[in-house]
């Protein structure tokens, strides 16, 4: 059934296509976070943001650590991931909304970490998602496998619950606005492969 996916390593001129993938996984949070330089001048909107941070040569989470996945002749995906290493543990959050996440992440240090998977909602349910995920647990290279995401999230829970993840911590997440709907982000895990 997912013979016509095909993945790729992303390249840097991936960067827009990443940066609205990295915002719908994260259900408009990157995008939220991202809006903060524009209104200190950075750029002019938070996706030209976000296609900066993706096109940066250097930055842990951009292009370099970024498969696509095409179907029907366009991009239909993505899934960010990378090594968790030491060096998280001396990251302050500088938001309070990213301080939970933030704990989350130096509870699980070298295990490889999908910083993002999201699949534009017109191919969603075809396998897309699985097979990124898959592409991840590969890439892990036997490390442990982990991610965060929010416990409404019925669709993704379902997903890695699916493919051998088990929720392993919570933490409340910060509300972004007063009328936010309340949650909390999930880690989950997956033993070494």
């Amino acid at each position: 059934m997912t013979a016509f996916i095909a993945l790729r390593q992303a390249s840097r001129r991936d960067a827009s296509e990443l940066a609205i993938l990295a915002d719908i996984a994260s259900h408009g949070f990157a995008s939220w976070l991202w809006f903060a330089d524009v209104a200190n001048g950075v750029t002019d909107t938070p996706l030209e943001l976000g296609r900066l941070k993706m096109s940066d040569e250097e930055a842990t989470g951009g292009w370099r650590d970024a498969a696509i996945a095409e179907a029907y002749g366009e991009v239909a995906g993505v899934a960010i991931g990378h090594v968790l290493d030491e060096a998280i543990e001396g990251v302050e959050a500088t938001i309070a909304a990213t301080e939970p996440m933030l704990a989350l992440q130096k509870t699980v240090v070298g295990s490889w970490f999908i910083g993002s998977l999201g699949v534009y909602r017109h191919l969603r349910g075809i396998g897309i998602g699985r097979r990124l995920l898959e592409d991840q647990i590969d890439r892990a290279d036997r490390r442990p496998v982990c991610l965060i995401t929010a416990s409404d999230n019925e669709a993704a829970l379902s997903l890695y619950g699916r493919n051998g993840f088990s929720e392993a911590a919570r933490a409340d997440a910060v509300p972004l606005f007063e009328n936010s709907k309340r949650h909390a982000w999930v880690l989950m895990t997956r033993s070494a492969a």
